[in-house]
């Protein structure tokens, strides 16, 4: 008799979680659809959020004494300059060329370039390959001091106490006092292909 009272009561549980079960079926298929669209929309603001903060990778380095950065999308290596073939007839800011494995590139002093002073290194200068599908050459700077990625939020105007060819060259400048170059202005100004007949 208690063995009957005990599978009736199990009866009742199997039937009472059945019917729960088939109840609350399509509540919680609503719930999952309703915690679904709640988190796309979560995912959808952190992207929107996340837009403000596009970064740019870029290389740091130092030109007598100022900060500046470019891009990294148009580097193709850094090296320390070692040996440096002179060429006669080109302009002054031209430093010769030097070979990379077997091809030739150009080197440009980027502080003759942009009339900045001379000297007050003591170290091995560095140089800074850059490349585009039309124009491949180095620049020279004194110090690589860190890559990584720069907020383009964080990019102000250019300096206006600047002149020439480093302000047409200037992306922009940060509050650090980080001057951004622009390299594809860089890359696509005739001024700093050498003429092969002067040559």
């Amino acid at each position: 008799m208690e063995q009957d009272k005990k599978s009736n009561t199990w009866e009742k549980v199997k039937k009472s979680l059945l019917k729960a079960q088939t109840t609350t079926a399509i509540p919680l298929q609503e719930e999952k659809k309703k915690i679904l669209k709640l988190r796309a929309e979560r995912l959808a603001q952190e992207s929107q959020g996340s837009d403000k903060e596009v970064c740019i990778e870029v290389v740091r380095f130092t030109l007598s004494g100022e900060q500046y950065a470019i891009e990294s999308k148009y580097i193709r290596e850094v090296f320390p300059l070692r040996e440096l073939t002179p060429l006669p007839c080109t302009p002054d800011f031209v430093l010769g060329v030097v070979n990379v494995r077997g091809q030739i590139h150009s080197i440009v002093d980027l502080k003759k370039l942009f009339n900045l002073p001379q000297g007050g290194e003591n170290k091995l200068p560095k140089v800074i390959l850059l490349h585009s599908p039309d124009m491949e050459f180095g620049m020279l700077v004194d110090e690589i001091t860190g890559s990584g990625p720069l907020p383009i939020a964080a990019i102000g105007p250019p300096l206006n106490t600047l002149t020439g060819l480093q302000l047409a060259y200037q992306r922009g400048v940060t509050v650090e006092r980080l001057i951004v170059l622009a390299g594809e202005k860089i890359l696509s100004d005739k001024r700093i292909i050498v003429d092969e007949e002067v040559i």
